[in-house]
């Protein structure tokens, strides 16, 4: 009898996640939909399931492919941006939040509460002294500009710290025995033990850069420089709303965020789970 119950349990809860899963797919499915028809339907129809089929066709991502260059320039232009940032900020989060968790220095407590201060301060906030900064330092209208802020992201540190706590202290020890220096002890042992919290950084700071819009909107100038968000948003005009193309350039940005997750996923689940109670 338990067993049954548990099977039942088990089958209620299945069935639940589908649920949720198709509810949050529904408007993907809509919007794959709408990427199909042209833009004279959409116009009358609006973004909904009541369509002519006869309608669909490939003609908005055959434009994209074949005429839209400069869609090009913005996707490549979000590949480059985002990949360095998610480099950087890695490997600079990971080592600040590493030595707030393995080293004990003066002022340790106090850095910290700093990251947590930073991390409660809405980036609207910043906005005007990081601009302030960029323009003294001429770095406006560059990749530079766009990925410094995210470099060391607070939420990574805080994240890497928790995840760091677990690590135990006496492979530092042994290490050290052994003649290792600080340098090698990290990279040679500790950063491969976070591994499951890299990946899942991964992602979220590959999702937080890729779909950035208002820093790059503002520290960006030229067209040639735009990333996908703001390109994008150059579709929508007084004098004419792209709207075809806008939503087939937008499901055309899903693919790199379903790529790092597939290749990240299995590491997801569980750099969340340890980085959530460790600490």
């Amino acid at each position: 009898m338990k067993k049954n119950n548990n099977m039942g349990l088990k089958w209620v809860a299945n069935m639940s996640f589908v649920i949720i899963s198709l509810i949050a797919l529904f408007p993907i499915l809509i919007l794959l939909l709408s990427s199909f028809r042209p833009s004279s339907e959409l116009m009358r129809n609006g973004i909904s399931l009541t369509f002519d089929v006869s309608s669909l066709n490939l003609a908005n991502y055959t434009y994209i492919f074949s005429q839209a260059g400069t869609y090009w320039g913005w996707y490549g232009n979000s590949l480059i941006i985002s990949g360095l940032t998610i480099v950087l900020s890695l490997f600079f989060s990971s080592m600040v939040g590493y030595a707030l968790a393995m080293y004990d220095f003066r002022g340790r407590n106090f850095f910290f509460i700093l990251v947590l201060f930073i991390l409660m301060v809405p980036f609207e906030i910043l906005m005007l002294p990081l601009y302030q900064m960029m323009i003294g330092w001429k770095l406006i209208n560059t990749y530079t500009a766009v990925m410094l802020p995210a470099i060391v992201s607070p939420i990574a540190v805080f994240f890497f710290r928790q995840y760091a706590l677990g690590l135990p202290r006496e492979l530092m020890d042994s290490a050290r025995i052994d003649g290792s220096t600080e340098y090698g002890i990290y990279f040679k042992i500790m950063f491969p033990l976070m591994g499951p919290s890299l990946a899942a950084m991964a992602i979220l700071l590959g999702l937080g850069s890729w779909n950035n819009f208002l820093w790059p909107l503002i520290v960006l100038r030229s067209n040639a420089m735009f990333t996908l968000p703001i390109g994008l948003a150059t579709l929508l005009t007084p004098y004419g709303n792209n709207y075809d193309i806008l939503i087939a350039g937008s499901m055309m940005t899903i693919v790199p965020i379903i790529i790092l997750f597939i290749f990240f996923q299995r590491y997801f689940v569980a750099g969340l789970t340890v980085g959530g109670v460790k600490g």
